[in-house]
């Protein structure tokens, strides 16, 4: 039965710098990379092709030891230009430099109402869309001999600056509907679509059929995946579920429907420091430059691979991240700022009503930078975590059984339920300036391997 959840804990932040709901006309990207550190639990990852290797968009170009019936697949076709190697030859990044017309590999098309589940595994591993399937607890990529008891998927983004899945996904009713289809038959659950309530469904997903509509409202993280499923079907200790994103079920309906692995894509580029912020039609593990250089109010800024909150920093030669469907740009904030937060203010972002902190009087957008004004402290026992996280959960406490590595507190305490991305906001928050997300990624791994 669907559901319709409300919330009320969490904090929206309004910045400046939206990309305009039309296509812009950057150079297009030359170089594409796919990189294994985006995917969280990849372990041993085995490379398939050398430096002067061509490729199709769809050709395989490693897998893991661990589950190697999961292949990861080129974006584009061209040439392996470089296969980057780090400390102890640690695999960084494959890049291909993109044909002007790209090709497909023919991986046959599909019904997937015709196919026996078995079948059906099989021909997304082998296709190269699996890796878009995220195994909840901990949010490593799914294991295709498991059987989720759901699948969720979050039908709006409440992040900063988040993509409008509206516009990115227009015209892609048809390979949606087909992957949703495809998704039925891989659990022995429902497939939940969580749509925003405080507004009209993209057309998109206006006339799905086969997955349970559900609505959820309310202030970031209201579009978080991990707070749906903790308000409609939450984890217990034992139980498995997958989550995907919209565009990972156009691209197993496209798989479906037209045979192939198709890795283009529609991202925001955004930021209080674009000149020129509005969408651009590349393909998944882009190079940014083209997009960024020569776009910018300023020399000394931060390029983010996705959001402020969760987002990877990259160069400005780097490359979109797998999951991500944003660029964001702000201005650096290495510097030192005299009496900090006791100079009065409303143009400073934050969550607290505290002396020097009047932003909650400011009812438009703000520019911000990567400052922390302050350093890391011990924990402060505060209560403002549980402000901005809806879920029933005692986020403080959580952090210190993480800390002092006790499993049984952090099993009871709720870490099954989170990932990195659930308490990004309380790191936004947090007065001592702990990093959060990279304590719980701590504890997850505690838990996966013990």
């Amino acid at each position: 039965m669907s559901k319709i959840v409300k919330l009320k804990k969490g904090f929206d932040i309004k910045l400046e710098g939206e990309a305009k709901k039309e296509l812009a006309d950057f150079t297009p990207a030359q170089t594409f990379a796919i990189k294994p550190t985006d995917f969280i639990g990849l372990q041993r990852p085995k490379v398939l092709v050398n430096v002067g290797d061509t490729v199709k968009a769809g050709t395989p170009v490693m897998f893991d030891k661990a589950m190697d019936q999961v292949i990861y697949a080129a974006p584009v076709s061209g040439e392996v230009v470089d296969v980057k190697r780090g400390e102890k030859r640690k695999l960084l990044e494959i890049t291909i430099l993109a044909d002007q017309t790209i090709s497909h590999e023919d991986l046959g098309k599909a019904d997937p109402k015709s196919l026996d589940r078995d079948a059906l595994v099989a021909k997304l591993a082998a296709g190269g869309v699996w890796p878009q399937l995220i195994q909840r607890p901990y949010g490593v990529v799914a294991n295709p001999e498991d059987t989720p008891k759901a699948i969720f998927i979050s039908g709006f983004d409440t992040n900063p600056l988040a993509a409008d899945y509206g516009f990115m996904l227009e015209g892609e009713e048809k390979y949606f509907q087909a992957g949703i289809d495809a998704l039925g038959k891989l659990t022995s659950g429902k497939v939940h679509l969580n749509l925003n309530g405080a507004s009209a469904a993209p057309s998109v997903f206006a006339n799905v059929s086969n997955a349970e509509i559900n609505k959820v409202s309310g202030p970031h993280p209201a579009g978080n995946v991990g707070v749906q499923i903790h308000h409609i079907d939450p984890i217990n200790k034992g139980d498995l579920l997958w989550t995907i994103s919209p565009y990972g079920v156009i691209q197993i309906g496209k798989l479906m429907v037209e045979g192939v692995y198709d890795a283009s894509k529609t991202i925001a580029i955004s930021g209080s420091e674009i000149t020129n912020a509005a969408y651009v039609k590349t393909y998944m593990g882009a190079n940014v430059s083209s997009f960024v250089k020569g776009n910018l109010n300023s020399g000394h800024v931060r390029v983010i691979s996705g959001n402020v909150l969760t987002g990877e920093k990259i160069s400005m030669d780097g490359f979109v991240g797998y999951y991500h469907n944003q660029i964001t740009v702000i201005p650096e904030g290495d510097y030192e700022e005299f009496l900090g937060w006791l100079m009065p203010s409303t143009s400073k972002l934050s969550f607290h009503k505290a002396l020097g902190m009047f932003s909650f009087l400011n009812k438009g957008k703000f520019k911000v930078d990567t400052n922390t004004h302050g350093e890391e402290r011990p924990f402060v026992v505060s209560g403002v975590f549980e402000k901005v996280l809806p879920m029933d959960i005692l986020p403080t406490y959580l952090f210190k059984a993480i800390l002092a590595e006790d499993f049984d507190e952090m099993e009871e305490l709720g870490l099954y339920e989170i990932i990195e991305e659930d308490v990004a906001l309380c790191e936004f928050v947090d007065p001592s300036k702990n990093d959060l997300q990279k304590l719980v990624r701590s504890g997850v791994e505690l838990l996966m391997y013990s």
